[in-house]
């Protein structure tokens, strides 16, 4: 996003919270908010940054020739992403799996690719499916599986208010089907 692009975003986003901060009763001009909505429309364009970036492009940057074919595991990846629904925040940790197929990419590039999704509005259904599909699809590996846990805080603050919960999505494709190797990457993360 150019400069130019990014103030005029900035600008607008102000405007609109400005005005939902007079919708909920507050006072704009009051000390403690006149800076609020700059600061609000800020840190909506930093959490939403994955809309302007390529994970596949990420990956592309660093695949290397490589006859390994053995599991490959990043796991505990942090996350903090934004849930669609409520625009409240989601985050826990991202765990990916690849049986590379003559093809290997630099490791913290899978940390990036989890980043890049992650700032985007998301439901973590499709933050897992996202992920995966990007890393079959780019390095076409002989099988990805992406699991994903997560607190959601629209479930923790308000609604069912469950301060303890986690939710669990994965998925998987190509020799991630057969049970042995799920359980096999499975067994792993739980070594942690």
């Amino acid at each position: 996003m150019s400069g130019e692009d990014r103030e005029k975003r900035i600008e607008g986003l102000k405007s609109c919270c400005s005005e939902m901060l007079g919708l909920i009763g507050e006072d704009v001009e009051r000390e403690g908010l006149v800076k609020t909505p700059e600061r609000v429309a800020r840190a909506i364009l930093d959490t939403t940054a994955g809309y302007y970036e390529d994970p596949e492009a990420i990956l592309r940057g660093a695949m290397f020739k490589e006859d390994y074919s053995q599991m490959v595991i990043v796991k505990d990846i942090d996350f903090y992403s934004l849930c669609e629904h409520h625009i409240l925040p989601f985050f826990g940790k991202v765990h990916v799996a690849y049986i590379p197929n003559g093809y290997i990419t630099g490791l913290s590039k899978i940390a990036r690719v989890v980043e890049v999704y992650s700032r985007r509005l998301q439901v973590q259904e499709r933050l897992t499916l996202q992920i995966k599909e990007c890393i079959q699809k780019t390095l076409n590996p002989l099988g990805v599986m992406v699991v994903v846990e997560a607190q959601h805080l629209c479930m923790q603050m308000r609604g069912v208010k469950k301060q303890n919960s986690v939710t669990t999505t994965s998925d998987f494709c190509g020799a991630f089907n057969q049970a042995k190797t799920r359980e096999e990457f499975m067994n792993l993360l739980r070594n942690r």
